[in-house]
């Protein structure tokens, strides 16, 4: 009798041990690193929502391989640390073969350089700092970077006859390249930047670096922020009467995501565009699922980012990593929601699609 019932019990484990394997054969995995905590949170809860759009869009046409597709999503914190080992665990324990993410710069380059390094395939969906780009093979951007958004903001700002004007942007690896970038963008027209301020992440106030940028007398100050830092540095240039002057914002959902409407009330800037059918579709769905509109233009990059690497994915036919990585360069061009996608030998996205962008109660286009 307790030989039976020990053969039972071990019978049932048996079959609940086949049912799990093959649960975790019918899936594909790939992972994710977000900010869903820290100071651009906004943004982060952003991208994994237009990630859960595309895995619901993919699941609906087959799948990849033909099983479901699933994204695991980890949190960054907002810090290069916990990032990296949210990384290690998708990697080590989770085995992704491509791993997303994350959204600021000084983040993003660490994790990709640790995906690469263990062989697995990079794709950046938020970050634009030229160094992306030497990540490293099998590294890719379905988001264009820096170079390219201040070329559009440089002209943008001049062709308002705008000459003269005060830059301010995190000290990290984003600001610092932004800042470099616009500078010689602008001032190749004829402009002048008469102040350059890099500022320390998470700081309570910024009162003496906006004092310091309002000494040259700008017309005009020119920002870069992430969203909880950017709500302080708008709160304190508004009671500081700097906000009297044009600010223009370069992502300016970004800058404005967690700013009171009142502080950021006739901001100018740029987004990163969604267009297309592709990008109106993506609207709609998410509209449907979610009952608001996107909050911010960077879940639409999210949102590509998964459906490239599942089309590479199925081009390749296969969840090996290098099979990936090759095939990551055969699928494109690829009509996504944020346009036509295409790389160049770095596995940079070549051409980025930009929006002239004003605050009015909300980031609306100008």
């Amino acid at each position: 009798m307790k030989f039976a019932k020990e053969l039972c019990i071990s019978a049932v484990a048996s079959a609940l041990l086949s049912i799990a394997t093959a649960s975790v054969a019918q899936t594909v995995s790939l992972g994710a690193v977000l900010p869903l905590t820290g100071a651009s949170a906004s943004v982060g809860d952003d991208q994994r929502r237009g990630i859960e759009l595309a895995v619901e869009q993919v699941n609906a046409h087959n799948g990849v391989l033909g099983q479901k597709l699933q994204v695991i999503v980890e949190d960054s914190g907002g810090t290069a640390a916990t990032a990296l080992s949210s990384a290690r665990k998708l990697v080590s324990v989770n085995k992704v073969p491509v791993v997303l993410g994350e959204f600021s710069s000084g983040i993003t380059i660490p994790i990709g350089e640790y995906v690469v390094q263990q062989g697995d395939v990079h794709i950046n969906i938020g970050s634009s700092s030229p160094a992306i780009r030497k990540i490293g093979d099998g590294s890719f951007s379905v988001i264009g970077l820096d170079d390219l958004s201040a070329q559009f903001a440089a002209g943008d700002i001049f062709a308002q006859n705008l000459k003269d004007v005060a830059f301010i942007a995190p000290n990290n690896s984003y600001g610092q390249n932004v800042a470099v970038e616009f500078k010689k963008r602008f001032e190749s027209l004829g402009g002048k930047v008469s102040s350059v301020v890099l500022y320390s992440e998470g700081q309570s106030t910024y009162r003496r670096e906006l004092q310091q940028m309002s000494r040259s007398s700008p017309q005009a100050y020119v920002y870069s922020a992430y969203g909880q830092e950017a709500a302080t540095i708008n709160r304190e240039a508004y009671e500081l009467g700097l906000a009297k002057q044009k600010w223009y914002g370069i992502y300016l959902t970004m800058c404005t995501s967690d700013t009171v409407p009142q502080a950021a009330q006739g901001q100018e800037g740029l987004e990163v565009a969604s267009i297309g059918e592709g990008g109106k579709a993506y609207e709609q769905a998410y509209r449907a699922k979610y009952e608001e509109a996107p909050k911010s233009s960077f879940g639409s990059y999210a949102f590509d980012g998964v459906m490239v690497a599942a089309a590479a994915i199925n081009k390749a036919g296969s969840a090996d990593p290098a099979k990936i990585r090759a095939a990551m360069k055969a699928v494109v061009p690829y009509n996504g929601a944020t346009g036509t996608i295409a790389f160049d030998d770095a596995g940079q996205r070549k051409e980025q699609p930009y929006d002239k962008v004003k605050f009015d109660t909300k980031v609306v286009s100008r």
